[in-house]
């Protein structure tokens, strides 16, 4: 009997302090979130800020595009070929050799010094290929059918005969200005 009497005596208090427990655990758990309760408060107690209202849409007035009567602009432009810009009759000489210097470009080309000799100047032109040439009036060089006119301590004057991009050709007066 004793036995029984402590077993309902352990019940009891089992009983008890699942009660205490209950009791004390929302008296915890309130204590624990007071502050997050009182920052809820505090936010909601603030005053809401006003959103502007979206700007109204302007209304535009459609125009009807009327280019029916001009080229397409998603072919290639075929322009007649300017007259007044190509040269009647001027056209390279084709069957003349080429010299050694018309195989560079002309911006390639340097004009390195000059020599003279009996009132004849000579000017000395560095190719790509760093070889020295010696060029007088009439010679030729560049590709674009370049010949030499004048010749002087400072510079080489010479025209160039250039396709104008109409099927025709017109002259360029270009130079090689000495470097040191």
């Amino acid at each position: 009997m004793m036995m029984k009497s402590l077993k309902n005596n352990i019940s009891i208090f089992k009983v008890v302090l699942l009660g205490a427990l209950i009791a004390v655990l929302p008296a915890c758990s309130s204590q624990k979130h007071s502050d997050l309760d009182d920052y809820i408060e505090d936010v909601k107690q603030k005053t809401r800020g006003r959103i502007e209202p979206l700007p109204e849409v302007k209304t535009y007035e459609s125009e009807v595009y009327g280019a029916m009567e001009l080229r397409d602009p998603f072919t290639p432009y075929q322009d007649e070929p300017s007259e007044e810009l190509a040269e009647p009759g001027l056209t390279p000489d084709q069957n003349r050799s080429r010299e050694a210097l018309e195989a560079f470009p002309l911006d390639s080309l340097a004009f390195v010094g000059h020599l003279e000799r009996d009132g004849n100047l000579w000017g000395l032109v560095q190719a790509p290929d760093e070889s020295i040439h010696r060029v007088s009036v009439g010679n030729h060089i560049g590709k674009n059918y370049g010949e030499i006119l004048n010749i002087s301590e400072s510079n080489i004057v010479l025209k160039e005969i250039i396709p104008n991009g109409s099927g025709g050709w017109v002259e360029r007066e270009a130079s090689l200005a000495l470097t040191e």
